[in-house]
């Protein structure tokens, strides 16, 4: 008989993908990363505890694309600054891709805030233009000139915090407590320049990231990195405390409960 392809794997098969997904060699990404500080108010008022505002209300935002092989790839993310504890880091609200296969592990691995839009990064001479969009909608839009080039930072690790749940099976919350992720990544830059511009959030319904205005634009780069990442679970989280915040995961919080007509099959 042919192989069932739907069928269980070996034991060596599993071994295989694992080895072969933990010897990735470095993928490089050219990316444009904006800066600013917002509204304090703001800021707290987006993260779900235990996360706790930073002393200075930063928001950044990357846009990015990756040359994967006859795979381009779009990726962003849009954050607030935030502190767990004693460990500092970024809370992303969102972070677009362009393709599945990207929303795949980020969301059901680490719980990332992962979304499929349309990611742009254009450059032009020095003219520089990046953009998030999603339902036709330029969410977000930094743009302006290389202003010339900036010293190469020191390899550095950087701590991006997730949320990873289930939604109940019958609407009431969740089929367990969530969890808190850290997920800790190692980034190296091989090239890195100044951008002279200025960022434009726009209102979307879906994405309203307007609510975090730039009150004072820290600095925008135009660079080349690469990174890895690794998670761990850092605590169990009150599902009650963290239930008024799960419309940030979706479009439209209702759709958890969509499901097919009784008696069909989907």
């Amino acid at each position: 008989m042919a192989r069932v392809r739907y069928g269980a794997r070996t034991e060596a098969e599993i071994t295989a993908s694992r080895t072969a997904s933990s010897r990735l060699p470095d993928i490089w990404s050219t990316g444009v990363v904006a800066l600013w500080e917002s509204d304090p108010d703001a800021v707290a008022a987006v993260l779900p505890p235990p996360l706790k505002p930073t002393a200075r209300p930063l928001v950044r935002v990357s846009v990015s694309k990756v040359d994967l092989p006859g795979y381009p790839l779009g990726a962003g993310s849009f954050a607030v600054a935030a502190a767990h504890e004693d460990v500092e880091g970024w809370y992303p609200l969102v972070m677009p891709m362009t393709h599945e296969r990207a929303l795949t592990g980020g969301r059901e691995v680490f719980g990332e805030p992962k979304k499929l839009g349309e990611v742009t990064v254009e450059r032009d001479g020095l003219v520089v233009r990046a953009v998030l969009a999603r339902h036709g909608i330029e969410f977000v839009e930094v743009r302006g000139a290389v202003t010339g080039a900036l010293p190469l930072p020191e390899p550095s690790q950087k701590t991006d915090f997730y949320f990873k749940f289930l939604p109940a099976v019958d609407g009431s919350g969740f089929d367990a407590d969530p969890v808190l992720v850290h997920c800790v990544r190692d980034e190296k830059v091989r090239r890195l320049e100044r951008v002279t511009g200025d960022v434009v959030l726009r209102e979307s319904m879906y994405d309203p990231v307007a609510d975090l205005p730039v009150r004072r634009l820290l600095e925008i780069t135009l660079g080349e990195k690469t990174s890895g990442q690794r998670g761990r679970v850092a605590e169990r989280v009150s599902g009650q405390a963290l239930l008024p915040y799960i419309h940030q995961r979706y479009d439209d919080p209702r759709q958890i409960l969509d499901g097919p007509p009784e008696g069909s099959v989907w």
